[in-house]
C-alpha cells in the first residue's frame, strides 16, 4: 500500500505517467498497474484517464490528502528506526528564496557541525514553490518571508529580520549618500527580481507607498544576474542587507541604507506540521531556534 501510494503521489505531482514513472524508478506500465491495484483496494476510482493524464477524480483528491500523510508519517517512522541504529543521519532538502541563499549556512554550517552524517540538499525556490513543495512532499521545509502571505497550516520558526538596501555603481550619483528614500529609490533606472517573487512584491508595496510605480527595465529570478546587471553603473536595484553587504564589499559597488521609512520583513524556516517530526527535521528546527534566537528574534 505504501509503495502504490507514493507512486499515486508521484503522479499527482508530475501530472503524466510517463515523468511519474521515471520519478519512481519503475516502467510506465508498472506505475498504471499500481494506480489501478490501489483503486481496486480502495474501491473508487482516482483518475480521469484517457489517451493521457486528465487529472484527479473527487476521491482521488481524498486520496491524495491521506496518501501525503501516511507516506509522510511513514518516511518519518523509517527516519527514527534508522537514528536508532545508526544516529542521526539521512538527507533535508530545504527550499530557500533567493534573497535569503547569503543567510543560509549561517543555519546549516552548525547544524551540520552538530550532524555531520546528515546531508543538506538547499534548492532556491520561490515562497509559493516551497510552500507547494512541502506540500507534495518533495521539500523537508523551507525558508521564506513569514510576516508579508499567507503560509497555510505549517510550523514557523522566525530566523532573521530583513532590512533593504539599494545596491549601485560607485560611479552612481547617489554612491556617497549616507541614505536614500524609496522615492528617490524610484527615480533610479532599475533592475528587479521577476513577479513571481515575494520580495519584488515585497518592494513595489514599499514604492507603492512612497507614491512611485516602477516598472523595471531588467528583471531577472537570480540575484547574481542583478548585481552583475548593477556593475555595469547602468541600473541600480534594491536588495536585502546582506546581499548588498556581501557584492559591496569589493569597492565596486555601494549598499545605501532605504529609510523613509526603514522597513524590515522577517524571514523564517517553516515545515509541515506533523507529529512525531522526523529526528532529522526536529533536529534541523532545533537549529533554527538556536539561530534565530542569537539574531535576536
Amino acid at each position: 500500500m505504501i509503495d502504490k501510494l507514493e507512486m499515486f503521489i508521484a503522479l499527482a505531482n508530475e501530472r503524466h505517467f510517463g515523468r511519474a514513472a521515471e520519478v519512481c524508478g519503475v516502467t510506465q506500465p508498472t506505475l498504471s498497474s499500481a494506480i489501478r491495484q490501489l483503486e481496486d483496494q480502495l474501491g473508487v476510482q482516482l483518475v480521469f484517464r484517457g489517451s493521457r493524464f486528465q487529472g484527479l477524480t473527487p476521491e482521488g483528491q481524498r486520496v491524495l490528502d491521506w496518501g501525503r500523510r501516511i507516506v509522510g508519517d511513514m518516511r518519518a517512522l523509517k527516519d527514527e528506526m534508522r537514528t536508532v541504529r545508526a544516529g542521526l543521519s539521512g538527507n533535508v532538502r530545504i527550499g530557500v528564496i533567493p534573497t535569503a541563499l547569503p543567510m543560509i549556512a549561517g543555519l546549516t554550517a552548525p547544524f551540520i557541525a552538530r550532524h555531520p552524517n546528515v546531508r543538506v540538499s538547499i534548492l532556491s525556490r520561490t515562497s509559493a514553490e516551497i510552500l507547494s513543495g512541502i506540500e507534495s512532499l518533495d521539500l523537508d521545509a523551507g525558508i521564506t518571508y513569514l510576516d508579508n502571505e499567507p503560509l497555510g497550516r505549517v510550523a514557523q520558526i522566525p530566523l532573521y529580520a530583513e532590512f533593504y538596501r539599494l545596491l549601485c555603481a560607485a560611479s552612481s550619483p547617489l554612491a556617497d549618500r549616507e541614505s536614500v528614500s524609496w522615492a528617490e529609490v524610484a527615480e533610479q533606472p532599475l533592475c528587479l527580481l521577476t513577479g513571481d517573487m515575494q520580495n519584488r512584491r515585497i518592494i513595489n508595496q514599499h514604492l507603492a507607498e512612497a507614491g512611485a510605480r516602477v516598472t523595471a527595465q531588467v528583471e531577472s529570478n537570480s540575484t547574481i544576474a542583478l548585481t552583475a546587471h548593477v556593475m555595469t553603473g547602468r541600473w541600480a536595484s534594491v536588495v536585502p542587507r546582506e546581499l548588498a553587504l556581501m557584492f559591496a564589499g569589493g569597492g565596486q559597488l555601494r549598499a545605501i541604507p532605504i529609510v523613509e521609512p526603514e522597513v524590515e520583513h522577517t524571514v523564517g524556516l517553516i515545515a509541515a506540521r506533523r507529529d512525531p517530526l522526523t529526528p532529522v527535521l526536529a533536529a534541523l528546527i532545533a537549529e533554527a531556534e538556536r539561530f534565530g534566537k542569537m539574531s535576536g528574534l
